[in-house]
């Protein structure tokens, strides 16, 4: 358990294990403790890196908007990656951790080994649609700004019992990072050249589609649903979860095509 210093910011990060770097990224106000369950199953053959993106968790609130984007969290993702010792790892998120990853990719496709993306839309190609999208997240940070913490405890049950700091972060958050600028991400998704894998809750009603696109436009891509499972799949199911990702991440080290069935 550390704290990375990005240019004034603290990032907190824990490393788990050693062997083949593993960074995972949580999605938009939870925290690092979401993986918790999948600690033990994942450091056995890996070194888990996991961490709190700014606004969220044990990691630093700064007060200015201009300290949340998703430049900043790739150059997040990249610091870290640095911190471990890992020229290249496995990357892979939940939901707007996934949507990092994809754009972490997209930044700095020599530093990606594999994509894993769990529960997550890879942005949007047309402007109206992200508009909407962006407009939920704007409302969602007014929410913070009005309501305070105890918006978390609507948001699902896994949300209700996560410690943050304060409710500022997470609005700034929303409107700079949950918030997206442009197609680059959904447009980036043909030229993937590494092993994916796509995980997805099959009651994760919003996803289900989202999921589907990138398995058909990432080249090569693997896709798992898991039943009886929502957005938090990992939380819901987390056995079914890791029974889902190990077949994966255990391809990679034998060098052959992984046998994840959906």
């Amino acid at each position: 358990m550390a704290k990375l210093n990005r240019s004034g910011v603290d990032i907190y990060y824990e490393i788990h294990g050693s062997g083949p770097p593993l960074i995972l990224t949580h999605g938009y106000s939870s925290t690092s403790a979401m993986w918790q369950g999948q600690i033990e199953a994942l450091s056995k053959r890996h070194k888990l890196i996991l961490w709190d993106m700014r606004g969220h968790g044990q990691s630093d609130y700064p007060d200015n908007p201009d300290a949340y984007s998703e430049a900043l969290t790739v150059g997040d993702i990249a610091a870290l990656l640095d911190a471990a010792g890992a020229d290249k790892a496995i990357v892979g998120g939940l939901s707007l951790g996934g949507y990092m990853s994809l754009a972490f990719h997209r930044a700095h496709p020599e530093r990606v080994r594999a994509l894993l993306i769990i529960d997550t839309g890879p942005g949007f190609k047309k402007d109206d649609a992200r508009e909407v999208w962006n407009k939920r997240a704007r409302d969602t940070g007014d929410r913070f700004d009005r309501e305070g913490l105890e918006v978390l405890k609507s948001l699902s049950a896994e949300r209700a019992s996560v410690t943050h700091r304060n409710a500022k972060g997470l609005a700034l958050a929303a409107r700079g990072m949950l918030a997206q600028r442009d197609a680059r991400v959904i447009e980036s998704l043909p030229g993937i050249k590494v092993p994916s894998l796509v995980v997805v809750g099959a009651d994760d009603t919003p996803f289900l589609a989202a999921s589907d696109y990138m398995a058909a436009k990432i080249p090569g891509a693997q896709k798992v649903v898991v039943p009886n499972a929502g957005h938090a799949v990992n939380i819901d199911q987390p056995q079914a979860f890791i029974e889902a990702v190990l077949p994966f991440l255990d391809s990679l080290e034998a060098g052959a095509p992984g046998k994840a069935a959906s």
